[in-house]
């Protein structure tokens, strides 16, 4: 009988353990004091599995360990540009509309979503449930941000229209949702039901997703009309900088005084930075980048992805207009 009483206490300890670090924490956290809410999600959370690969992926992105020339010809190919075209053309009554209403060229729209899935043939396949749990809970690295996303996902069901199923919904190994690929946080913020049906829908409806894209790069900042980049040609006594950052700190005149000439006229007085990227195997090409840039790399902080986004969004453009 005691055995019997042992097998039981030790079973119930069992049962009642966490099954991820920090898991009850995030469950009292949220619940606030709310049983019902605390055993759903207990139960949901229960369900997550800790994804090591998912670890292993995060640990090396391709935007940190590749250069510039093996970075870019991933994204530009005439098969992204070709579905580019084609997602354009298909979709150009609603992206017309978004442009005219948030100020973001179409063919920047078109180009993250072609970058970040394919134009929705890639959205990622792993469980959102799984990527937010292993990275939330068992990456210290980057811990407080993807916890902070956890909470925002396990929140999503009824927020602003949106209608998920949390255990099983897929997206990239890190979170990312939907064609244009929102993190949690981002789909409460800034996702947009523009279709009017009542609910946000980030996979199927491409008005929906095409108006969040816009509507994300409108609300940082995103100025209508403004450049991007352009490349600079350095002259023979063209001054070396330190990593100055992304943000458009210097006029582009005194980018010109230090030794570089702009590729087009641009008012020397727009505020912009020097960015070098590796071109070639010991070659370097050097660009002006402004505000416009700036506000892509808010959607991915590599200066590799907002190049590849801009150089995809102008052949795509050409094309279209041909």
């Amino acid at each position: 009988m005691r055995r019997l009483l042992l097998v039981l206490l030790c079973g119930a300890s069992i049962a009642h353990a966490e099954k991820h670090p920090g898991m009850d924490a995030l469950v009292a956290e949220m619940a606030a004091g709310d049983p019902n809410r605390a055993a759903e999600l207990t139960a949901l959370l229960e369900r997550a599995e800790k994804q090591p690969a998912i670890l292993e992926a995060i640990a090396r992105p391709a935007e940190k360990t590749k250069p510039w020339f093996s970075y870019r010809p991933i994204f530009i190919t005439e098969a992204r540009i070709d579905a580019g075209v084609e997602f354009y053309r298909r979709n150009a009554e609603l992206l017309a509309s978004a442009e005219a209403d948030y100020g973001v060229p179409a063919e920047y729209v078109v180009s993250i979503i072609g970058v970040e899935t394919f134009y929705g043939r890639i959205m990622g396949s792993w469980k959102v449930l799984d990527a937010l749990t292993t990275l939330g809970l068992y990456y210290p690295p980057r811990q407080p941000f993807f916890r902070g996303e956890l909470i925002q996902f396990l929140n999503l069901p009824g927020t602003r229209g949106v209608e998920l199923d949390l255990a099983t919904v897929q997206g990239s190994y890190a979170g990312a949702m939907g064609l244009g690929q929102f993190m949690p946080t981002s789909y409460v913020k800034w996702a947009v039901d523009r279709d009017g049906d009542g609910r946000i829908d980030l996979w199927t409806s491409p008005a929906d997703a095409t108006a969040s894209v816009a509507n994300y790069l409108a609300e940082h900042g995103w100025q209508s009309g403004g450049p991007v980049t352009m490349e600079m040609t350095p002259g023979p006594g063209a001054r070396r900088l330190r990593d100055t950052g992304l943000d458009p700190v210097f006029p582009l005149s005194q980018l010109v005084e230090w030794g570089y000439q702009p590729a087009a006229a641009v008012d020397p007085q727009t505020p912009a930075n020097l960015l070098r990227l590796e071109s070639a195997p010991g070659e370097f090409a050097h660009y002006a980048i402004f505000n416009n840039f700036r506000v892509i790399t808010r959607y991915n902080r590599s200066p590799m992805y907002a190049m590849a986004v801009h150089e995809l969004a102008a052949a795509i453009a050409e094309r279209v207009g041909e």
